[in-house]
């Protein structure tokens, strides 16, 4: 027979069998010999020697062919053959004792024999099982020859052997039913016991080799596993790891915290935490750990903590590099900031005289033919210029988030006609027919001025690109329910149209219809996309619809609440004019704005001081009695908002109730409210329009201001 063919058969079951024999060694000698001395009784007691020489010879030499099964370790199919061989022999030795006394005919002896017999089958039947062999070997073939020595050896005549032949095969049959229960529980042991290794192995496998680090520990915190992983996570060997303190390996830092979690999850069974530990080569490394408690619900008590942990560095050098990117970028925005203010002040300051003059050039009847004509072109081309520095102004603004919305009730219809009112002139000097078509009824809540900004920038836009034909404003609301309308408007015109590859891109900054534009008509092309912020910071959509040669249409829908009247508005001041003659302080680093305010004054009853910078200012407010100062907030020596504080902190009358009004190129909200905190009491911005000047020294010249009264600036925004 081949080698393979005899480990098939002599398989391993038979170290486990052998193990078991080799463990029971003692207790087989110690009933070997008590045997022999019981058969002494029915037998000769020179062959009940011989055969307990021989059963305990057989017992020595199983002892030693068994050894390397008990300790666990291989052996090849000649030892397995040898124990069986053994095993055998040591069967047919007790069958043989029984055979002898069974032939002496005595009944002492035949019951002697019966019993070990029994002994002899119930014994393999018990444990002889891990082995279909082993059972053959040591009961079948053993069974066999006690039939065979009952049905054939000399018994006394008066004994009926029929019943005890049947009562033996009863015997054999309960005992071979037994074996065959035991073999099949064996065979599902055996197999859930390979399912078991099976899936213990590849949960070994996957705790083994996954980078993250599996722990499982008691209620005190002693470690009960570790997955090799940590190994290379912390590099200290495992062993050392087992018998670290619980909390050896954290960074001192963060103990006290997780020291804190793991109270917690005495009353919430999961939680996840980060902190740092040490490495064995000293580096801290951030983890991240969820805990989760395992209790009698899952079949354990006492209840153990399952962890599982990663590494998080890299995720940290990343929120590091991101806070640092992002604390790069608010110092660009807030750079960017202060150069939007400092640009916008110092396009503004020469702004303010350029405009100032050519608006007296303008309006003075001393002018005649082409110099009227060409003072009219500087301030046309003045006017644009402020328009393009506001457009920047405010799309910077409205690009960092910076402008709040000032929703109140409004007429739309109104705002609507008051819009097209404000350019029919434009539209007129084209020859363009400018009007409006409004349908809806009642009033809504929303910024009635941004959205004036976002109807005169499309009308202007409209007006601009049309040469011929008509502009229509289109305004519509119907409700919608629970207090809400929606607004649709539509700018339609009969111009040069867009094509459509461009249109998607329209509502971009610094981006118009063809690179032509800005040459044959100018602009910055911020204008829509200032309308696109403003509609989308209401909620809003913008958006158009063009044929290229065919006109263009422009439209943005709005969800508005309604409104059942409009806020009363306060009563405006009495004309612009003066009631008694006004002393005023007039505090200017620029001598040319100096000039300009003192040309424009020139017709009216108003006595001017004037002051180069802070300093001065304060030195002639001693000295002086004002009614009104116009302060200039960024001047050298001394600024505007420190000369403010001052002087208000003079301790005077004239120091508390004298009014101070901002005259100023910051006109950024954050730089108006510098103003109020400093104590002026309104704002002027520059480019300065007459007209809002008389208005705000017509204002305060007839009041005094109130140093106890919560104090908020009167604002007159910039002209153009």
């Amino acid at each position: 027979m081949k080698p393979d063919h005899l480990t098939a058969i002599l398989d391993d079951g038979l170290d486990e069998l052998a193990a078991n024999a080799h463990a029971g060694f003692w207790p087989r000698v110690a009933i070997n010999a008590a045997t022999a001395a019981i058969f002494a009784m029915v037998l000769p007691w020179t062959t009940c020697l011989a055969w307990g020489c021989v059963t305990l010879a057989l017992e020595g030499a199983a002892w030693f062919v068994t050894r390397r099964q008990y300790l666990g370790r291989g052996v090849g199919w000649r030892t397995r053959l040898c124990h069986v061989c053994i095993m055998g022999v040591s069967g047919l030795a007790w069958v043989v004792l029984g055979a002898l006394a069974w032939e002496t005919g005595a009944l002492a002896a035949m019951l002697c024999a019966v019993v070990v017999w029994l002994a002899v089958v119930f014994f393999a039947q018990t444990h002889a099982h891990q082995s279909a062999l082993g059972i053959v070997v040591g009961g079948a073939a053993p069974a066999a020859v006690i039939l065979a020595v009952v049905l054939l050896a000399p018994h006394p005549a008066s004994l009926q052997i029929a019943p005890l032949v049947a009562t033996l095969l009863v015997a054999f049959v309960f005992a071979g039913d037994g074996v065959a229960r035991m073999m099949k529980a064996r065979r599902n042991y055996r197999e859930a016991k390979v399912e078991v290794e099976r899936s213990e192995a590849l949960y070994r496998l996957l705790a083994d080799n996954i980078t993250d680090v599996i722990t499982l520990a008691d209620a005190t915190g002693k470690r009960l596993y570790m997955s090799p992983s940590i190994e290379r996570a912390l590099g200290y060997p495992l062993e050392q790891l087992y018998e670290m303190p619980i909390y050896g390996y954290v960074h001192p830092e963060d103990c006290d915290k997780l020291v804190a979690l793991t109270r917690e999850l005495a009353v919430k069974p999961r939680a996840t935490a980060e902190y740092r530990v040490i490495r064995a080569d000293g580096a801290s490394l951030w983890v991240e750990t969820s805990f989760n408690v395992v209790g009698p619900e899952q079949g354990v008590n006492p209840p153990q903590v399952v962890s599982v942990a990663r590494v998080v560095q890299q995720r940290k050098q990343l929120e590091a590099e991101l806070i640092a990117a992002r604390q790069a970028a608010e110092a660009a925005a807030a750079a960017k900031s202060d150069f939007l203010a400092n640009m916008t002040h110092e396009l503004r300051t020469p702004l303010n005289a350029i405009i100032g003059f050519a608006g007296l050039l303008r309006d003075s009847p001393r002018l005649e033919g082409q110099d009227a004509r060409h003072a009219r072109l500087i301030s046309n081309a003045s006017d644009t210029l402020l328009a393009l520095v506001n457009d920047v102004l405010d799309f910077s603004r409205l690009e960092a988030g910076a402008v709040e919305l000032d929703p109140a009730p409004f007429d739309p219809r109104g705002e609507a006609e008051g819009v097209v009112d404000l350019l029919s002139g434009q539209a007129a000097a084209k020859g363009l027919a400018l009007t409006a078509e409004v349908a809806g009824e009642g009033l809504l809540t929303g910024d009635a001025k941004r959205l004036r900004q976002v109807m005169l920038n499309l009308i202007s836009n409209a007006v601009k690109f049309t040469a011929k034909g008509s502009v229509t404003l289109r305004l519509g609301w119907t409700g919608e329910g629970e207090g809400m309308a929606r607004l649709r408007t539509e700018v339609v015109d009969t111009g040069v149209g867009i094509a459509a590859s461009q249109a998607a891109s329209l509502f971009e900054r610094f981006t118009q219809a063809d690179v032509s534009v800005s040459r044959r008509f100018g602009g910055t092309g911020l204008g829509l996309a200032i309308c696109k912020r403003i509609i989308e910071l209401m909620g809003g959509r913008i958006g158009l619809t063009s044929v290229e040669g065919g006109g263009s249409t422009f439209w943005f829908e709005l969800q508005l609440p309604t409104a059942s009247a409009l806020e009363p508005k306060a009563e405006p001041d009495s004309a612009a004019e003066l009631s008694r003659p006004v002393r005023l302080l007039l505090v200017e680093d620029v001598a040319v704005n100096r000039e300009l305010v003192k040309t424009v004054l020139a017709p009216f009853d108003i006595e001017i001081d004037t002051a180069e910078d802070g300093v001065a200012a304060i030195a002639a407010f001693r000295d002086g009695v004002y009614d009104l100062v116009l302060m200039d907030v960024q001047m050298p020596v001394m600024d505007g908002l420190t000369a403010t504080r001052r002087i208000r902190a003079l301790g005077t009358a004239a120091a508390d109730t004298t009014p101070i009004v901002a005259m100023t190129a910051n006109v950024l909200p954050e730089q108006i409210a510098r103003c109020v905190e400093a104590g002026m009491d309104g704002h002027l911005g520059k480019p300065m329009n007459p007209a809002e000047l008389l208005a705000t020294i017509a204002h305060w010249s007839t009041r005094r201001r109130d140093p106890d009264a919560t104090v908020e600036a009167t604002v007159l925004p910039a002209a153009g």
